[in-house]
């Protein structure tokens, strides 16, 4: 009895004296035999008030029981016929509670509890399965695949769509030839493809696939080839995996259902998570299902963490490099300053100075490797420089002619071109040394991107618009339009989405793809200057931008309204960059003069989400 293992030991769970008892349930399914609803509702000897008596025991070191901890065999009896006779009917279970007490059986039963799984089931009078069903799978796991194979034609009458069998029948014939072909019984693996898999006139691609595998040379090759597991537990596991796919869960329950129910549970939290900033592991082992999953603001990059003054005037740029260890900013004051960040306190130190930009420095552009910077100036600039960002020399001046404004850049991901153009009516295509590959001309440019093929670049217009122009074959077309002009835009990481600045409407969210209007942002003050925005955070769920009214503000990008509004700057927030490495990391810059980076509340350990208030 499940007692001798459970009610006897001092062991703090259940678990080792169940699982102990019959070999932890190593294809021992015939204890699922106890399943869905024939008796259901029925009152079973143990009885309706051990119902409770069946969850494990952490306190007492009984395992299955009742409430007192006594388990059945342990010494105490459970109920005398009488007072079996005297209990109430137990009342019939809905739907839904038949529903968990299956998921658990089942859970339990991946445990090895099988046991515990009988007397759920006895008890509940509830079954886990169809008896069908569990005849099927101990024929698949014990590789009978005759008889496995009659077992369909008992399941077809539960099923609801005939044509299924046949591709469950292929699937069982499948690994009935790969098994075969291990064994070194080429003739019978033969007689399975002619006489058995074809004549079923299904996947004929497939077949073909498998005739190959009668050319390997031994088991390994076939087992790589194949990208099987070879004959055995595993890829019979797999199997049943696969097949329980076509078969209806009141007959056989999918596999690990109370797993991914539970998983699903954890990741609409952390989506409504309005917080949530940090990588959240996909298994279950790593998060509590005793709580909600809550993120606090204090870990959101919410709070000045520094103040970098070293500008002596308006900075109108800031942006991160890729690998995020460094940022650069830009600024009226004719300067390029380059800040490393620290790997481990996140704090920002001077690098380096990159002096000589007599307009001032508007846009700066990181080739994709971070090895390059290119610097532009406002629309009276027509130069563009291209500084070695490690040894801090001048690659290239650029300046195709004088009656230019090259505002804006950017970078092939090649890495070895890049575009640039103004809003005087020209558009090029360079190589690192400023010589001219492309042009387009008449292309009012206000700002560019280069899209992930190479071939294509963004670029919104002065007609409050943004086109596609492809360099290879010389094509252009419409791709957003606006009804008031884009100050600036930039582009998420996988392409999809574009996030605009737009004069006197504030930060308007595009998709690329369908060419449409995703969402409108609320809070943003945005006249005709240009502002930077950024998406941000892990898996760029955030949006930051700067503001006329001194702000920065953010928001989640499901969310119109913004999730935080940053105070301390005292004049127009130009431009925010997002740390691309480092999520809780941001830095803004402003016509004050100043640059400030943001981070998580001081004292604070950012590494985890915790469960506080927020």
């Amino acid at each position: 009895s499940a007692a001798e293992g459970a009610g006897e030991s001092g062991d703090s769970t259940v678990a080792t004296g169940l699982s102990g008892s019959n070999g932890a349930g190593q294809g021992q399914d015939s204890e699922l035999s106890c399943l869905n609803s024939a008796q259901n509702g029925e009152s079973s000897s143990a009885g309706g008030t051990h119902f409770n008596g069946l969850l494990v025991s952490t306190n007492n070191g009984n395992g299955v029981g009742t409430n007192n901890g006594a388990g059945p065999g342990s010494g105490t009896s459970t109920a005398s016929g009488s007072e079996v006779g005297s209990m109430k009917k137990k009342k019939r279970l809905s739907q839904s509670e038949e529903d968990v007490i299956r998921l658990i059986g089942q859970h339990l039963h991946g445990l090895g509890l099988n046991q515990t799984v009988d007397l759920l089931m006895q008890e509940s009078g509830c079954r886990l399965e169809h008896t069908s069903a569990t005849k099927f799978r101990n024929n698949v796991m014990e590789g009978e695949w005759e008889k496995a194979e009659n077992d369909l034609n008992e399941l077809r009458a539960l099923m609801h769509s005939p044509n299924a069998i046949v591709r469950m029948k292929f699937l069982l014939l499948q690994q009935k030839y790969l098994e075969y072909l291990e064994d070194g019984k080429v003739l019978e693996a033969l007689q399975v493809l002619r006489g058995e898999l074809t004549p079923l006139k299904y996947n004929t691609d497939r077949i073909h696939v498998l005739s190959g595998y009668l050319m390997c040379s031994h088991a390994e090759d076939l087992r790589a080839k194949a990208e099987w597991d070879g004959k055995g537990a595993n890829s019979r596991c797999r199997l049943l995996d696969k097949l329980q796919t076509y078969l209806p869960p009141s007959v056989m329950l999918p596999p690990r259902r109370l797993q991914t129910l539970l998983r699903q549970a954890v990741e609409l939290q952390r989506d409504r998570c309005l917080y949530h900033n940090t990588k959240l592991d996909s298994s279950l082992d790593s998060v509590s299902l005793l709580l909600d999953h809550v993120c606090s603001r204090k870990q959101f990059p919410c709070y000045t963490q520094q103040i970098l003054t070293e500008h002596c005037n308006e900075v109108w740029f800031c942006k991160f490099s890729n690998n995020g260890t460094k940022l650069a900013t830009g600024s009226k004051d004719t300067t390029v300053i380059i800040w490393q960040v620290d790997p481990e306190s996140h704090q920002l130190k001077l690098l380096r100075t990159l002096e000589g930009h007599a307009y001032g420095v508007s846009y700066l552009a990181w080739s994709p490797d971070d090895a390059y910077l290119i610097a532009c100036g406002p629309d009276d600039c027509s130069e563009l420089w291209l500084w070695n960002v490690q040894t801090g020399e001048l690659r290239t001046k650029m300046s195709q002619s004088h009656e230019d404004s090259l505002t804006s850049v950017a970078w092939n991901p090649d890495g070895k071109r890049f575009v640039t153009g103004g809003q005087r009516g020209q558009f090029y295509q360079c190589d690192l040394d400023g010589n001219l590959l492309d042009s387009w001309e008449g292309v009012r440019v206000q700002c560019l991107w280069c899209v992930g093929d190479g071939r294509t670049v963004l670029a919104s217009d002065t007609h409050q618009r943004i086109r596609g122009y492809n360099f290879e074959d010389l094509t252009d077309r419409n791709i957003v339009q606006e009804d008031h002009p884009i100050m600036s835009f930039t582009v998420s990481k996988n392409g999809r989405l574009a996030l605009l600045n737009v004069a006197t409407q504030g930060v308007h969210l595009w998709d690329l793809q369908d060419r449409v209007l995703v969402r409108k942002y609320q809070g943003v003050t945005q006249g005709f200057y240009t502002i930077h925005s950024c998406f941000g955070g892990h898996n760029e769920d955030f949006i930051a931008s700067g503001s006329e009214d001194h702000k920065v503000y953010i928001w989640h990008r499901r969310s119109e309204l913004p999730i935080a509004e940053l105070t301390g700057h005292t004049r127009t927030v130009n431009c925010v960059s997002w740390n691309p490495a480092i999520p809780g990391l941001m830095a803004s810059a402003s016509d004050d003069g100043t640059v400030r980076v943001w981070g998580p509340a001081p004292f604070l350990d950012t590494q985890n989400c915790s469960n506080m208030d927020s």
